[in-house]
């Protein structure tokens, strides 16, 4: 997977100002907000910023957390995780592993049934959802 480098300037020409504020600044949209927090829809879901595959459908479930959550990447390597020291605590963060757009968090032993244990915290704003039929 080729690496996606731009600039600060090409990004704000390609994003929306809201989306510019998320993917690229780690900002958050408000809970209950975003467009694919309740989406049941079949597909794929893409970075927003380069349109690398990043979930499917198949992981996203309910946590009633106020964002879209999944149990896991559809490829390990497709997301990145950080550190996040940022707001008072430790978290990690997840980005896309080729454009390195702030994706969310991620949390881990939250006891969801899920074959993970795992709860990708997605900001709908950093996604796109493309149905399969």
């Amino acid at each position: 997977m080729d690496k996606v480098v731009k600039s600060d300037a090409e990004w704000r020409v390609q994003l929306s100002p809201e989306e510019f504020r998320v993917l690229r600044q780690a900002g958050t949209e408000r809970p209950f907000t975003g467009e694919y927090v309740d989406t049941k829809t079949v597909g794929v879901y893409s970075c927003r910023a380069c349109g690398t595959e990043l979930f499917r459908s198949d992981t996203k479930f309910d946590s009633h957390c106020g964002w879209p959550s999944f149990y896991e990447p559809s490829k390990s390597e497709a997301v990145t995780l950080i550190e996040d020291r940022s707001m008072g605590m430790t978290r990690v963060e997840v980005r896309c592993a080729t454009c390195d757009s702030h994706l969310g968090h991620v949390f881990h032993g939250e006891g969801y049934g899920t074959p993970t244990d795992d709860r990708y915290c997605i900001n709908s704003v950093s996604l796109r959802l493309e149905p399969v039929e």
